[in-house]
């Protein structure tokens, strides 16, 4: 499928609906990111499971970054030309195939996954012997989100089984809450990340009082990443969506008070108006298939006049505040998605603007389901 512009295109040839990215707000949010890490004296592994771009992860890995965070293989498969020499893939990962897959890229870089169940850390001990390598192995402790990791009773067997696996490096503890990035209120996001600190030491405390050593202790994320590093029991900080950010997190209270806005908005999906109803209603051509909307629906980027109101599968209904500044038919809109990650999964490329001229389009190599 060809891609909706080309460099040096202007805006207004761009075809739509497109995924766009600001280029000055992308890399004004990598360099703020990567200034914020040095000074505190932190890590920084970026979740790439964000962008799904290798262009943007030589840009964070330009700018400092250690190494990268996927969420699934094949996200890891599609950023090695990147450049990156460290990938965690911060899963559980089960299965014979994708296992294989695994084995295939610790042939080339450093690989480090998830366990958090001593029958799982059986599987990645077959594998890893069966094909000659070495993976490294973070258990995943709950961090205060009862998900996928452990309490401190459950911690040491399975720690215990890693350190004792052929095949198998403990390389320490992942300590990451997703619901805690969302926690609205300042103060109670503070507490909840002091939460997760709490939990993540007395876990690296149980494992260096058991013989076991904990070089690696990462978590945070963009909801939580200034008081994940000022607690001082991570090492190591894996946010992913500072680079785009979106209307779920502009939900988000900061310190002040204000909408929590340490980073720019720099990801849109461009759209078109198919309809402008003399009501003041127009369709759009961006509707479920070219936005995520499991936090809601977007924004229109500069027009708080217009409220973008149901999604159907090819279409957006939008509302004017008054149908007089309505869009017209064929106006271009600027949508903000509400949950930047599965949006940009939905597109094959990423038009990257500077001003008002497409600077470049990048394929966004990571996307589609396989794992």
């Amino acid at each position: 499928m060809p891609f909706p512009a080309r460099a040096g295109d202007p805006l207004a040839a761009i075809d739509t609906p497109a995924l766009l990215v600001d280029l000055d707000a992308l890399e004004a949010n990598i360099a703020a990111m990567a200034a914020f890490a040095r000074e505190a004296g932190i890590a920084l592994r970026p979740h790439a499971k964000t962008h799904k771009c290798v262009e943007i992860a030589r840009r964070q890995l330009a700018a400092g970054a250690v190494g990268l965070c996927c969420q699934k293989v094949s996200e890891a498969e599609a950023l090695l030309a990147s450049g990156v020499g460290d990938l965690l893939v911060s899963n559980h990962i089960v299965g014979a195939a994708k296992l294989a897959r695994l084995a295939a890229l610790a042939r080339r870089v450093r690989v480090t996954t998830l366990t958090a169940d001593a029958a799982h850390v059986a599987l990645l001990s077959e594998a890893a012997t069966a094909h000659g390598v070495t993976f490294e192995v973070l258990v995943e402790i709950d961090a205060g989100d009862d998900r996928m990791g452990l309490g401190a009773q459950s911690l040491l067997p399975v720690a215990r089984a890693v350190a004792q696996a052929p095949g198998l490096v403990l390389r320490g503890l992942q300590a990451y809450s997703g619901p805690l990035q969302h926690v609205r209120d300042a103060a109670a996001r503070a507490d909840a990340a002091a939460e997760t600190a709490r939990r993540a030491a007395r876990a690296r405390d149980l494992l260096e009082a058991d013989g076991l050593a904990c070089p690696l202790l990462t978590g945070g994320g963009t909801g939580s990443f200034r008081d994940d590093a000022g607690a001082g029991v991570l090492n190591e900080i894996q946010p992913g969506s500072y680079v785009f950010m979106d209307t779920d997190y502009a939900r988000n209270r900061d310190r002040d008070g204000g909408p929590y806005r340490p980073f720019a908005q720099s990801l849109f999906v461009r759209t078109a108006v198919l309809r402008a109803r003399p009501d003041g209603v127009s369709y759009v051509d961006a509707g479920a298939k070219a936005l995520n909307l499991d936090c809601g629906m977007p924004d229109v980027a500069g027009r708080s006049d217009l409220s973008f109101t149901k999604a159907s599968d090819e279409q957006g209904r939008i509302e004017a505040a008054e149908p007089a500044r309505a869009p017209a038919l064929g106006a271009a809109l600027h949508l903000v998605p509400s949950h930047c990650d599965p949006t940009v999964a939905l597109y094959d490329s990423l038009v990257a603007v500077r001003g008002e001229t497409v600077d470049v389009v990048w394929p966004i190599e990571g996307r589609g389901a396989r794992t």
